[in-house]
């Protein structure tokens, strides 16, 4: 799917030629391939891969440039980068180019404390001036948009999100996501979509709302009080690769007027997206390294299953794919 608007810069980004209005955010050692394909097969509008170093793009580090590798079956899809050096993010989108992604997005709101020690991520947000060079080396070597992540800002009281929002906008940043926290509240308490909406009254490009997203209702709220063009959802879709098309539902009843459907899916069909998760992730990092990525994901798919702790300890000491399964297949049979 393309997303560029026309063939002059700034690239556009037009977020009803998406097929939904609910996103996978970009999520640090969660959203690789497989579970990008699965978010989109069960509604994800747009896929974000986790955050890649533009530093190691740009010197075609081995393992962050297999990061950046996409399938098909992907699209659309975002490639997010981190960094502080404005030429850096330059250099990786050329390089970049070639894999052709659907847009790019830049990392202004991480709060890590490895990333932010090193002044990336969310430490940005105290330098507007940087921000705007970053965006402006970053839009210039792309042939497609790129989009920017931010937070409130750094902290309560200091809450700048307006600010570098119209600095992004003026730098040809094309949309923007915004986190109600600010990198001090890291992912605790609740989010403020307050801000999210005082940034889609700032701005004249789309705004990605983000932050406590965990059911459609969340997200249907969140659309209506905020403005916003689309919901991001993170850690709600962590185990819960249905929660995009419970979203779907949940908008597509309120524009009816109708009660939304509230289905969870059954534990049968939640083993065989399990199933279809651990085989993509050990097709594409082998079985030693896919079952050890797996665990993680593995303990996230069985919350709240009866027997479920004892389950996930046998489940972390899986090693083969044919543990795992049978594992699985004794505690999912009827």
């Amino acid at each position: 799917m393309e997303l560029n608007g026309s063939a002059r810069r700034p690239w556009a980004f037009d977020p009803s030629r998406l097929q939904g209005r609910a996103v996978l955010a970009p999520m640090a050692g969660v959203t690789d391939s497989a579970f990008r394909q699965l978010c989109r097969l069960h509604g994800a509008a747009l896929v974000y891969t986790e955050m890649l170093s533009a530093e190691g793009i740009a010197r075609r580090h081995g393992k962050t440039w297999s990061m950046a590798r996409f399938e098909q079956a992907e699209r659309p899809i975002a490639i997010q980068l981190f960094g502080t050096r404005p030429q850096a993010f330059g250099q990786a989108i050329a390089l970049l180019e070639e894999l052709g992604p659907d847009c790019y997005d830049l990392n202004f709101g991480c709060p890590a404390p490895k990333i932010v020690r090193s002044g990336g991520g969310s430490a940005l947000l105290r330098e507007p001036k940087l921000v705007a060079d970053i965006a402006r080396e970053a839009a210039r070597a792309a042939g497609r948009p790129v989009l920017a992540k931010i937070r409130s800002g750094w902290e309560i009281g200091a809450e700048n999100a307006v600010e570098v929002a119209r600095v992004l906008e003026g730098s040809g940043i094309a949309a923007i996501t915004v986190h109600g926290r600010t990198r001090s509240q890291m992912f605790s308490g609740r989010a403020d979509w307050s801000v999210i909406a005082e940034v889609r009254r700032a701005v004249g490009i789309p705004v990605i709302g983000n932050g406590d997203i965990w059911s459609g209702s969340d997200a249907a709220r969140m659309l209506n009080q905020t403005g916003c063009d689309l919901a991001m959802v993170g850690r709600g879709a962590m185990g819960n690769p249905w929660i995009f098309r419970e979203i779907d539902s949940a908008l597509e009843a309120a524009v009816y007027g109708r009660e939304a459907g509230t289905d969870a899916p059954s534990w049968e069909e939640r083993a065989e997206v399990i199933r279809e998760h651990l085989r993509l992730v050990v097709e594409r990092k082998g079985e030693a390294r896919g079952v050890r990525e797996m665990r993680k994901h593995l303990g996230w798919y069985i919350k709240g299953r009866p027997g479920a702790a004892a389950l996930r300890q046998e489940l972390m000491r899986a090693e083969t794919e044919q543990q795992v399964l049978a594992l699985l297949q004794g505690a999912f049979e009827p």
